[in-house]
């Protein structure tokens, strides 16, 4: 029988590149299996870590298949689905444009010509092997956050929590009976709240230029690449996703902001998530 007078627990640590923070009706040893999750997802989809598997894939899986984690396959698998549905809009191989800029690191592995790589040269094979059609190198960050945040509600489910809340930088993930209430960012002034919304069994994420804005070659830039034209956004609204998972939410954020809204809005149909785009003003633009 459960205890409905147990009392939450609510504990962070600094993981993703971001603060984790996981609140839960749940016992200790259920939170410690939920951080362990998102580590293991951070050993090893880490673009930081030259021991992660996707460095590992950016040194060598241009010259021979490389096996992965079946949880890296996993986000590989989905990230090349909505990279196809998208055509493109949501694109894990735009690393070398974010190392130009200065978002991610530059490697001594950084290859002359990767700039023309796409996620259509990246081949997923049969047993989660991965082989690169020419070099390239991935980033996962539009989507492992959300992933790792779906794997700790995995991790506090089974260790038996009653309800809570996984939240790694605005990608969160509610679970339980009741609804919790989530606050939406204002994209002009993100220390002030903008919305409100009302989130029962689903997740949320939200991408922005607010956090990475920046002058570089006398533009205005962010850390959002549109996947389809290889160039930065100075995209001055955010993208609100709700989805079943925070994988998907997480993802779909930047195909709201740049595919067609005939494209996103089907893709959302497809997915069962809805999306609140807001401007600047914090005003809703569009709602679906």
């Amino acid at each position: 029988m459960k205890n409905f007078h147990r009392a939450p627990i609510r504990r962070a640590r600094p993981l993703l590149g971001t603060l984790v923070d996981i609140a839960a009706v749940a016992e200790e040893n259920a939170v410690r299996a939920a951080f362990a999750a998102v580590e293991e997802v951070q050993r090893l989809m880490s673009y930081h870590d030259p021991l992660s598997e996707v460095s590992r894939l950016n040194r060598e899986a241009h010259r021979a298949s490389v096996e992965v984690s079946a949880w890296t396959g996993e986000v590989l698998a989905l990230a090349q689905r909505l990279a196809s549905e998208s055509d493109g809009a949501f694109d894990i191989t735009v690393a070398p444009q974010l190392a130009a800029m200065g978002y991610l690191p530059r490697t001594p592995a950084n290859r002359r010509g990767e700039r023309l790589a796409s996620w259509r040269d990246l081949a997923l094979l049969p047993g989660n092997r991965v082989f690169f059609k020419r070099p390239l190198h991935l980033d996962l960050g539009g989507i492992a956050k959300g992933f790792a945040v779906d794997r700790a509600v995995d991790a506090l489910l089974a260790a038996g929590a009653e309800s809570g809340c996984v939240n790694a930088g605005g990608d969160l993930r509610v679970f339980g009976d009741a609804p919790q209430t989530i606050h939406l960012r204002h994209p002009a002034h993100p220390g002030a709240m903008a919305r409100s919304l009302a989130l029962r069994g689903a997740a949320v994420a939200t991408s922005s230029d607010y956090f990475s804005r920046k002058r570089w070659r006398g533009d205005t830039v962010c850390a959002l690449i549109d996947g389809r034209t290889r160039h930065p956004a100075d995209v001055r609204r955010s993208a609100s996703v709700i989805a079943p998972t925070a994988a998907l939410a997480d993802a779909l954020t930047k195909i709201v902001l740049f595919a067609p809204p005939p494209v996103s809005n089907e893709l959302l149909a497809r997915h069962k998530a809805a999306c609140v785009l807001l401007d600047e003003a914090g005003g809703i633009l569009r709602a679906a």
